[in-house]
């Protein structure tokens, strides 16, 4: 092999390659939702709410609230069908510093943390099968409970090979993403339907829907287990708190919207693609909970070991052979997972350095035409992230900044058609204005519980985003 054919490309492409079509654009959104968050986070939604019945309305409700919004990005991305999404409509509706704050938020928390969060992810399932690369295997550890894993590690190592991938163009990006979606699907799939093929289906089943209304914390101790009822606004805010984990696994679903200047036909497939991945996610996470509820009882979803519930019906359905195949295509669903946000995220920065509101050097193409550089500061600035805390730790960090911006940039909706009347839209927001109505005031009731529940998360989340405006300033400024 020569010199010349082991380089990485170099900067001299101006413009995206308009290469993907509905089909990938579908698997984009599904691959990037569907990480780690379906096979863990029903334990802390279980020990939350305590019942089957509520355990599957925290994800009806994650479900509609991700497909409504879903569809209103749908106009958005008819309207302005070009890369950078998200950051693209709030800095059209509401001007250069909201977009700058979603965008620096995006890139400090919400893009990055998302990525951290899966590399760890997969570093816990790697534990599964070798124990001496799991997040109980501690590489350095102190006194006052900062400690790097090897699991941590492992995340780090994933991240760093799929942005190195990502730099040769997104065909290669393309094609992980494509194998990767299509085993998850497949796998989760095989997991739903041995589920409901299991032996135990008049036992657990009758058991866990006995009493289905019954809402209870459930305690995480799994030597002593208490139960304690809720109701009223006890009950309001333990589902608004559980629906950190259900919101976490449906995000990512906006992915797409930031690839746009590759996308074929962009203002028609964009919306489709948004519905399509978001709905046949909602229907696959849904059914996997119905799956997890006729295996396992409502107790051991909430105390399944390091909250893999996946790892813990597989074995009840496979036994140990059948739990380490599982446990493999897990980590095929998270590294496909991140390949989906790493290829995605990097749109994001080199839109804003074009419009100068980041680093320069994000801004520029390489031969494949690809932003190599913008790929690599969001590789280095997600393996800080890495080291930073736990799994549970990166959800609540990140959650509430997500909602907020959500928010903001649907209401755009709104102002959008009163300032931009004459703009084309392909598509309109579905149930206008009534969804994006309901959208924007469940979504605020999560972040106001959240902020009530989790309130240094939430906070901490909320302090990155007004850091940015003193940022913008002095930016302004240069």
């Amino acid at each position: 092999m020569s010199k010349e054919s082991t380089k990485l490309p170099i900067e001299n492409s101006t413009s995206f390659h308009r290469t993907l079509s509905l089909l990938d654009g579908s698997l984009l959104v599904i691959g990037s939702m569907i990480g780690s968050g379906i096979f863990i986070v029903s334990a802390g939604i279980s020990q939350a709410v305590g019942s089957a019945g509520w355990l599957i309305v925290v994800w009806l409700i994650s479900g509609f609230i991700t497909l409504t919004a879903a569809l209103s990005y749908g106009e958005l991305s008819g309207m302005y069908p070009k890369a950078g999404g998200q950051y693209v409509y709030l800095n059209e509706a509401f001007g250069k510093l909201y977009g700058f704050l979603y965008g620096w938020s995006f890139f400090a928390v919400i893009q990055t943390g998302t990525i951290a969060a899966v590399g760890v992810a997969f570093g816990k399932f790697t534990g599964y099968l070798i124990p001496q690369l799991g997040d109980e295997q501690l590489i350095v550890g102190t006194l006052i409970g900062f400690h790097i894993s090897a699991a941590q590690l492992v995340g780090i190592f994933t991240i760093f090979i799929l942005t190195l991938l990502n730099t040769y163009g997104v065909k290669s990006g393309k094609w992980i993403q494509l194998i990767f979606t299509f085993t998850k699907i497949a796998a989760i799939a095989a997991l739903i339907l041995f589920g409901f093929l299991h032996s135990n289906f008049s036992g657990v089943w009758q058991s866990n829907w006995q009493n289905n209304w019954n809402a209870m914390t459930i305690s995480a101790d799994t030597k002593d287990i208490t139960h304690n009822s809720l109701s009223g606004i006890a009950l309001v805010l333990a589902i608004g708190s559980a629906m950190v984990g259900a919101l976490f696994s449906s995000d990512a679903w906006n992915s797409v919207t930031f690839i746009a200047g590759e996308i074929k036909k962009p203002e028609k497939n964009i919306g489709l693609s948004l519905f399509i991945g978001t709905m046949v996610v909602t229907l696959l996470y849904l059914s996997m909970n119905f799956m997890y509820l006729n295996v396992l009882s409502i107790n051991e979803i909430a105390h399944a070991k390091s909250e893999r519930v996946a790892i813990a019906a597989s074995l009840k359905i496979f036994g140990d052979n059948g739990a380490l195949i599982i446990a493999v295509l897990i980590m095929i669903s998270t590294f496909g997972c991140n390949n989906g946000l790493i290829l995605s995220g990097a749109r994001v920065y080199y839109t804003m350095a074009q419009n100068k509101l980041f680093l320069k050097n994000a801004g520029t193409l390489n031969k494949a035409g690809v932003p190599a550089n913008a790929l690599w500061m969001q590789c280095i600035w997600a393996s800080v992230l890495c080291l930073s805390g736990q799994y549970n730790n990166l959800l609540d960090y990140l959650i509430f900044t997500v909602l907020l911006f959500y928010i903001l940039t649907i209401a755009g909706i709104f102002k959008l058609r009163k300032t931009r009347p004459d703009i084309e839209r392909p598509y309109k927001a579905f149930g206008y204005p009534v969804i994006p109505a309901i959208y924007i005031i469940l979504a605020s009731l999560i972040c106001l519980i959240l902020l009530y529940t989790k309130t240094i998360a939430s906070g901490l989340g909320l302090l990155i985003v007004l850091i940015g405006i003193p940022i913008y300033y002095f930016t302004q400024k240069e």
